[in-house]
């Protein structure tokens, strides 16, 4: 019997942690509209000489299902020095990279700029908190979203 409740408790420990792991955010706001926040940020990773994979516009693609959303953004984008060592340490981490980040607009128009901590991807894929690509995809993600938000 012991040894029958072993494979359901090493379930239910998993589940755990999986549930338990909440993911954090990182948010801040924009004095720009979104799309110009967006064009910003993208600007400033191209110029980092990071690939932009992806640019979708929630919006855009509620108007097509006949919905409305305010003003909603995703940028995606990476660095492969960056993004590979982490998925040979955990291959799991691809499906958390590569990096995201939403601009929105809330019901009063202020726009927000959001993110993953890098930490949590670390967290959730079992990686090492210090290791050195967690640091610069963190400096990284700083150093793009405040050249995104700056004020001209």
């Amino acid at each position: 019997m012991r040894n029958a409740l072993k494979p359901l408790m090493a379930a239910a420990a998993l589940t755990l942690a999986v549930t338990g792991a909440q993911a954090e955010m990182v948010h801040k706001t924009s004095p720009h509209s979104v799309a110009a926040t967006m064009d910003r940020l993208q600007a400033a990773v191209t110029g980092a000489g990071a690939t932009v994979f992806a640019r979708v516009d929630h919006a855009a693609g509620a108007t097509k299902a006949e919905m409305d959303l305010r003003p909603t953004q995703l940028l995606i984008f990476g660095n492969p020095k960056l993004g590979t060592p982490a998925m040979l340490d955990a291959q799991t981490a691809g499906l958390d990279l590569p990096l995201r980040v939403l601009a929105y607009a809330d019901d009063k128009g202020v726009v927000h700029v959001t993110y993953h901590s890098p930490a949590t991807l670390a967290e959730t894929h079992g990686l090492p908190k210090d290791a050195k690509y967690i640091k610069m995809m963190t400096g990284a993600l700083d150093k793009l979203t405040g050249k995104a938000i700056a004020a001209e």
